[in-house]
């Protein structure tokens, strides 16, 4: 049944928690792109060791802000500071609510004089919409939706990500000349296949790269010309299969729980969004398990964005964080499965009796907000929140949340699977399994860390 608000979806579930536990939908849906184009392994080796093809077109949302008071409105939400804002720059956008929870985040493009995009999952575009079309500023909004859920069929840009070693190579062979220099976060214009091409200097598994955007139309044209040539240089297209679990090395967390199911100043926000909406289809998945939805909501301390928040404006949230800007009480890491668990765990499925939870290759979510438990002994210390297996690290990894003083290179202990049984599609029965996992460094990635990171601090401090 679909209903008419988040909030009303809510009142009919019982709870938020029982929402989301409740939603029949699976894992966040990935591009509209064939799941692979040669096997995944190769694919993933690809933005590692020579130069991989990301299409990026179809799976994230596209919020189009123009207008006198666009910049008004992102400064009066976002975290970031506003006062660096130009044509031609991007920052990662982060919104929070006024508690200080993350809302969502995503990648703002500065097309033009107050004119942007925000480009990522939903979440943080509703909340945006929300106060363009409530507020008081001079905007207007379009929205350009993922293509799953897109009502033309088409998208209005295509997106690709040029990423590896040898990329640099390939699109200055597909250029025809040297690429122009793009300092990081920042974009410029190149031509390919004849088609003016915008250029974002991004990364996402910590090799060079840039990311690529142009009118639908002229997307095909591009996209082969790329293809072509990256023959000398090993480039792979990547599928849908694998395309997700390149965040897994470079260490961002792509799911958090949107911060909006609670609190009386949210309420008007949870009447107006949809009751079909990503906050009110989304589901809630893994071991953890808590009644109150608030114990699954994120600060940017936890996501690793803190380095992020300015307090140089006013801003939802601002003195919820101002109170917890020097107190961090968990932080991120990676967490790096033990292989032998691992293995015993999916070995179970060639026994009688009941199976450990299946473990997906190479992504092994199987909800829209994963939750799993991270246990020290007898006491949780932290969540599981992304998790699947990396070729190049020969690893089951997940990106996790920990307690403080937990330390990099202890041993604990993630629980995987459900309590009990569950009425979703996507979960059979099984049993719980325990599995060891070492905590470490985030990015996980010796390449991410040591290059693309230094390229994150630079951006985190103009953000």
């Amino acid at each position: 049944m679909t209903y008419k608000s988040l909030e009303e979806a809510i009142r009919a579930a019982g709870s938020p928690v029982k929402l989301a536990r409740h939603s029949q939908l699976g894992p966040y849906v990935y591009p509209t792109v064939p799941s692979e184009f040669t096997n995944w392994r190769d694919e993933q080796r690809a933005w590692m060791e020579t130069c991989a093809l990301f299409n990026q077109s179809h799976h994230m949302t596209d919020l189009y802000i123009e207008g006198p008071d666009t910049i008004r409105l992102l400064s009066d939400l976002g975290v970031n500071t506003f006062a660096n804002a130009a044509v031609n720059k991007a920052k990662q956008f982060v919104a929070c609510n006024h508690d200080g929870y993350v809302i969502g985040d995503g990648i703002l493009f500065f097309l033009g004089d107050d004119k942007v995009s925000l480009v990522g999952r939903p979440s943080a575009h509703n909340w945006v919409q929300y106060h363009a079309e409530t507020g008081d500023y001079d905007v207007k909004v379009e929205r350009d939706e993922r293509t799953v859920v897109n009502p033309t069929g088409r998208r209005k840009l295509y997106r690709y990500q040029v990423q590896g070693p040898t990329s640099l190579q390939v699109l200055e062979k597909a250029v025809g000349s040297r690429l122009p220099d793009i300092k990081f976060f920042n974009m410029g214009e190149i031509t390919i296949a004849g088609k003016k091409v915008r250029a974002l200097h991004h990364g996402m598994s910590g090799a060079p790269g840039l990311e690529l955007f142009g009118p639908y139309e002229d997307g095909e044209e591009v996209r082969a010309a790329i293809v072509e040539a990256g023959q000398d240089f090993g480039l792979r297209q990547v599928g849908s299969r694998v395309y997700a679990t390149n965040t897994l090395e470079s260490g961002w967390i792509p799911c958090p729980l949107p911060a909006v199911f609670t609190g009386e100043k949210m309420k008007p926000y949870r009447e107006w969004l949809p009751g079909d909406w990503y906050e009110a289809t989304g589901s809630l998945g893994g071991s953890y398990y808590s009644e109150n939805i608030t114990d699954h909501y994120l600060t940017p301390h936890d996501l690793g964005y803190f380095s992020f928040v300015n307090f140089d404006h006013d801003f939802v949230g601002r003195e919820a964080l101002r109170a917890m800007a020097d107190k961090p009480t968990r932080k991120k890491v990676t967490l790096a499965w033990n292989g032998e668990d691992v293995a015993h765990a999916i070995g179970t499925m060639f026994q009688k009796g009941a199976a450990v939870k299946y473990i997906d290759l190479p992504l092994s979510n199987y909800s829209t907000w994963p939750y799993d438990k991270i246990m020290k002994g007898d006491r949780m210390v932290g969540v599981s929140t992304f998790s699947g297996y990396s070729w190049n690290e020969r690893s089951m990894l997940s990106l996790g949340i920990v307690d403080i003083d937990v330390e990099i290179g202890e041993e604990l202990v993630l629980v995987w699977g459900e309590e009990g049984e569950s009425t979703r599609p996507v979960i059979e029965p099984h049993v719980q399994g325990e599995l060891r996992v070492v905590v470490s460094p985030c990015p996980y990635s010796e390449v991410a860390r040591t290059t693309y990171a230094q390229g994150w601090r630079t951006k985190a401090a103009s953000a």
